[in-house]
């Protein structure tokens, strides 16, 4: 007899429509949102708006409307909000980094400056490569429960690719101090950012197994009950590895995503907010010792050291160690309410011949736009990823099934925390940590592992969004019994 798992979705759900319509007219939306945005970066550069600033607009909405397609056959019921919103802002990436070429541009030349060259064409085709990444992934992955079968070896995988960039020399890991790439000849790839998704699909499952040991609590202080001593070891070798990112990766982004991710998993499963005080006081306390080690003894605390430095001097060495937060600090604070304008800004100096703004184009990416659309587009910017994240958390309330929500809820707050971050970092929040913004930065490896992670989250919400259909016997799965909390089990059917 072959057994089967029949999904079972929410209540809701019965009567919930795909609404693909309502994903197509949001993505349209969006798209114009940035043709207005390219028209106005070419009035602002060249004073003019040539016959050709829709060319990169129309590139990247023939990809997005791909996925679109794509969606409609491999996840019907998928969160509509989830495409558009993405498209939105890996839209603006593509559009300010053609403001950055054009900039670059002498000005008599930049009318006949062609879409197929510079960092916007490049940034075009790792969209590209990107948006078939994650429909292959929608199209391999039709049940998001299937990671679970593969968790400990996703684990192991995610554990390797994290350490892979410190055990290699550095000539072949090491940008800008952090130890984070692998670099062969002209090709680089961080696998931090897959590593992510492997683990956290680990995370997920070991956590549904786990979940009713951590839920035990030893004592009461202060109105919250803490867990057993004997029950922190998960959390501790998670933390011990944090600190081997942070001191050997010089990479204290790394370090804060996988321990936060982790943490914040712990927190959704067992509901305790106790984990999240410990977490915080483990991290904090970890990343201070490294600090006071790295003052008193050097060596591989040095690096993470000086970030520190830097972060609570900034202006003290403001033309070297400095230089990338000061003039992030200077872009913004003169960027006031509104901005100077979409091409107005001055993330590239075309009498000094560099960018004033070091990284402009990938690490510091928030910075140089939002010198030009201001406090007001950086809060509307800032909604968008919020959205993301809403609907990602939405996601994991609706499923069923506990992996689903622990996955889609570790999801949803790794893309939350990492533009944490990096607006952080850019802003003086917290030190300089490396990590570049989701969706919208040059580079190939974060929007690719950022656009399958988004693609994870259209799948669980298809199976969240599904409505109840017949088994094979003719039969309707019968509705869950209730239960307290916001665990739940996958209520299943067995076919013969």
């Amino acid at each position: 007899m072959t057994v089967a798992v029949a999904a079972v979705p929410s209540p809701a759900a019965a009567t919930r429509r795909p609404r693909r319509g309502t994903e197509l007219g949001l993505l349209i939306l969006a798209m114009l949102v940035v043709l207005v945005y390219s028209a106005a970066v070419q009035a602002g550069l060249m004073e003019r708006i040539t016959s050709t600033f829709w060319q990169p607009v129309a590139v990247v909405f023939a990809i997005f409307l791909s996925v679109h397609i794509a969606v409609r056959f491999l996840a019907p019921h998928a969160d509509p909000v989830l495409l558009p919103t993405v498209a939105l802002i890996n839209g603006l990436g593509v559009a300010f980094l053609r403001r950055l070429d054009l900039a670059a541009t002498p000005p008599e030349l930049r009318e006949q400056l062609s879409i197929f060259t510079g960092m916007a064409i490049r940034q075009i085709q790792w969209t590209a490569a990107a948006a078939v990444g994650a429909v292959l992934l929608l199209a391999l992955i039709r049940d998001h429960r299937l990671l679970s079968r593969y968790a400990y070896t996703l684990g192991l995988v995610g554990i390797i690719l994290v350490a892979l960039p410190a055990l290699l020399p550095a000539r072949f890991s090491e940008i800008n101090g952090a130890k984070l790439w692998i670099l062969i000849g002209g090709f680089s790839i961080q696998p931090g950012e897959f590593a992510k998704l492997a683990l956290l699909s680990f995370f997920a499952y070991y956590l549904v197994t786990k979940r009713e040991v951590l839920s035990l609590a030893s004592r009461r202080f202060l109105g919250i009950d803490f867990p057993r001593p004997r029950d922190l070891g998960p959390v501790l070798v998670i933390w011990g590895l944090s600190l081997l990112i942070l001191v050997f990766e010089k990479d204290l982004g790394t370090s804060l995503m996988f321990f936060g991710m982790f943490v914040v998993t712990v927190y959704i499963a067992t509901e305790r907010a106790s984990w999240l005080i410990i977490g915080l006081l483990l991290f904090f306390g970890g990343a201070v010792i490294a600090w006071a080690l790295g003052e008193v003894i050097g060596g591989p605390f040095s690096n993470f050291a000086s970030r520190v430095e830097v972060w609570r001097q900034p202006f003290a060495d403001a033309d070297d160690a400095g230089l990338q937060l000061t003039q992030s600090l200077l872009g913004l604070g003169t960027a006031g309410i509104f901005g100077a304008g979409p091409g107005n800004g001055l993330p590239y100096v075309p009498q000094l011949d560099r960018f004033v703004i070091p990284l402009v184009h990938s690490d510091f990416i928030f910075a140089g736009i939002g010198e030009e659309i201001g406090l007001f587009g950086l809060t509307g910017l800032l909604v968008c990823y919020l959205l993301l994240v809403n609907r990602g958390l939405r996601v994991g309330i609706m499923v069923r099934d506990s992996f689903g929500k622990l996955l889609a809820g570790g999801l949803s707050f790794t893309l939350g925390l990492q533009v944490f971050v990096i607006v952080g970092g850019v802003t003086g929040l917290i030190p300089l940590t490396g990590q570049t913004t989701p969706f919208m930065s040059a580079g190939g490896s974060s929007l690719v592992a950022n656009w399958l992670l988004v693609a994870l989250l259209m799948r669980i919400s298809d199976a969240a969004r599904r409505p109840a259909t017949l088994t094979v016997g003719g039969s309707i799965p019968p509705p869950p019994p209730p239960v307290s909390g916001t665990m739940r089990e996958v209520p299943t059917e067995v076919i013969p």
